[in-house]
């Protein structure tokens, strides 16, 4: 293990590829290749890129990187596939569509399986990111299903999160009031060459004018405890500063508007280490991150004792028999670890 993680820390690209399989397969081990990967990141820039299926995502994140590289920056692609009901795996192939940096080692791709997380990204998403930043890419870039409401996932791993809305499709626009519009730090209307674009930059224009724009991701350090489950801590941004979501048309399959978006994204990066955003997202992400570990690992904790209890048929028996009652059985399965934790 300790050999796999010097191996990615030296830049060879195999190491990075077996410690995101690794990663994702949550393969024996994986916990500890990511905690020595820990004090070694920090650096990335992460951009998280969504929005509705058939926006161009892809093709936009190709563009992107291929500039990126242009600019002599190293870059890191994962792009989050709805899973395989069957297998559990990506099914529908990003890197094929991806083919711009095709032999380009300083572009590393990765399709991942949603695995049913809510938001399309799963923990071992997040720990992908921390593999690359580790590794030593300038950019991290997240695409995710784009599945809607629960896209605020994303809030949590990305510095900067890039919205699409094809052009002329006016229930794509007004999906982005089930909270998708919230986490937007950027906002591209795709395919701006199409009819019905300039309709479309108006409705979001329209829309992003009554929204909230302070702090982090757009919104307040109380909604942003809504969104993340964290309280507010200190190190807050300075919510004196808010940030404007541009507006950016692109035509990705031709490469038009990708400069514009890069632009965008700079810029709010400047506004992030500026207002003191960058270290209070860093903070939420890490508190998410234990919150959802702890949740997690005492799941797995709690089944194993209640099936050494019988499991959750024989619980069910004698709650149905009015034996007893659901909290009492939790109480009981509990009763071992408030004893174990009252000692220490």
């Amino acid at each position: 293990m300790s050999d796999l993680v010097d191996e990615l820390l030296a830049g060879k690209h195999g190491a990075l590829a077996r410690v995101i399989t690794k990663i994702e397969n949550r393969s024996p081990g994986y916990r500890e290749v990511v905690s020595a990967l820990h004090e070694h990141t920090g650096h990335a820039e992460v951009i998280g890129v969504t929005g509705s299926p058939g926006a161009g995502k892809s093709t936009l994140v190709d563009k992107v990187a291929a500039r990126l590289r242009d600019d002599g920056h190293t870059v890191g692609v994962i792009a989050i596939d709805p899973s395989s009901p069957y297998s559990g795996g990506a099914v529908l192939g990003d890197r094929i569509r991806m083919a711009s940096n095709a032999g380009d080692m300083d572009v590393f791709f990765r399709s991942m399986s949603a695995r049913g997380s809510l938001g399309g990204l799963s923990t071992a998403t997040t720990d992908a990111v921390t593999a690359l930043d580790a590794f030593g890419k300038d950019y991290v870039i997240v695409e995710t299903v784009g599945a809607g409401q629960n896209e605020v996932d994303i809030v949590r791993t990305a510095d900067t999160v890039a919205v699409l809305v094809p052009p002329g499709s006016g229930d794509d626009v007004q999906m982005l009031k089930a909270g998708i519009l919230e986490i937007g730090d950027v906002f591209v209307v795709n395919k701006a060459d199409l009819e019905g674009a300039d309709r479309t930059v108006q409705q979001l224009r329209e829309m992003l004018q009554g929204r909230s724009t302070a702090g982090h991701h757009g919104v307040s350090g109380t909604e942003m405890a809504e969104v993340t489950g964290t309280p507010t801590e200190k190190g807050a941004p300075d919510e004196t500063e808010a940030w404007e979501p541009p507006i950016v048309e692109t035509v990705a399959n031709r490469g038009e508007g990708v400069g514009a978006f890069l632009a965008a994204l700079e810029d709010h990066g400047e506004y992030l280490d500026r207002t003191g955003g960058r270290e209070q997202q860093a903070r939420d992400r890490f508190a998410a991150a234990i919150r959802t570990l702890l949740r997690e690992d005492a799941n797995r904790l709690l089944a194993a004792e209640l099936d050494r209890q019988g499991g959750i048929e024989s619980a069910v028996d004698t709650v149905m028999a009015r034996e007893t009652d659901p909290y009492t059985v939790v109480d009981e399965i509990l009763a071992p670890l408030r004893a174990c934790l009252d000692e220490e």
